[in-house]
């Protein structure tokens, strides 16, 4: 297991009397839970998602590196954001927006044109997951200042709803509150969820603080890859990345058509 989540799970449990506490409430093993600890052993998919409820974060936090991490806990911006996300929404739009939302459950890189760096594209981690009242999702940028320094992330957390054929996304940045993004995506008619095209507005991420509006793409992440390999792709790229093909780079482009009266999303 790689040293930042040692290093959250042990932050983590410093908040507690001792590790038998810990291991006493999450009815686990000590002796396992030490492993964890160690770094010797990986916990299952199963047994990690019960340590993140415990703890009230999500798997995406505790993979964070320590640092962020640690920043995030002492400005006490990790407490079931997520769940409490939904609590701003109409019981009734929740549940109806909730039918049919199982199939878009799982990973995607997002990636649009980035509003503070012209020129070249954002990619972020977005993970959305079922929770009780909805579904809920964590929207992760990375973003490197200088070459060799080291990367600092955004944290957003917010609610996705079906409706009338068309997915929702509304989000807010949790460790300075100074953002919300709206995200409208066309939902997906083929058999497997690959890609997610649409629209996004916020505001550039610098001192203008413009509001933009960009075309967005959703691509569905495979499960084998791990939370760490997506994150280390995320941040600003270049337009001949060898990673974005043809499409992508049309479905993420901003221009307007001459017989086009409106900036409008492309299926």
């Amino acid at each position: 297991m790689h040293d930042d989540f040692v290093a959250n799970l042990r932050l983590l449990c410093s908040y507690y009397p001792s590790i038998a506490e810990v291991c006493r409430r999450l009815t686990i093993n000590r002796a396992q839970f030490n492993r964890y600890l160690s770094g010797r052993y990986r916990p299952s998919h199963a047994a990690l998602q019960r340590i993140c409820h415990f703890f009230g974060v999500t798997v995406e936090d505790i993979a964070l590196p320590h640092h962020d991490f640690r920043a995030l806990v002492q400005t006490g911006k990790l407490n079931r954001e997520a769940n409490a996300a939904t609590l701003s929404w109409p019981n009734a739009l929740v549940q109806r927006g909730s039918e049919g939302m199982e199939r878009y459950i799982g990973r995607y890189f997002e990636l649009y044109h980035s509003m503070s760096r012209p020129g070249q594209l954002m990619r972020t981690l977005v993970c959305l997951e079922e929770r009780e009242g909805g579904v809920v999702y964590q929207r992760t940028e990375r973003m490197q200042t200088a070459p060799g320094a080291r990367p600092c992330h955004n944290r957003y957390v917010g609610t996705a709803v079906k409706l009338a054929d068309r997915l929702f996304l509304v989000d807010h940045e949790t460790l300075n509150g100074h953002e919300i993004t709206q995200t409208i995506l066309f939902p997906s008619f083929q058999s497997q969820v690959t890609r997610l095209t649409g629209l996004k507005i916020g505001v550039a991420d610098n001192s203008e603080r413009m509001p933009c509006c960009v075309r967005v793409v959703y691509q569905r992440l495979d499960e084998q890859v791990s939370l760490r390999e997506a994150l280390a792709q995320c941040g600003l790229i270049t337009l001949d990345d060898p990673s974005l093909d043809d499409a992508l780079i049309a479905a993420t482009r901003n221009d307007v058509a001459a017989d086009e009266h409106h900036f409008r999303a492309r299926h």
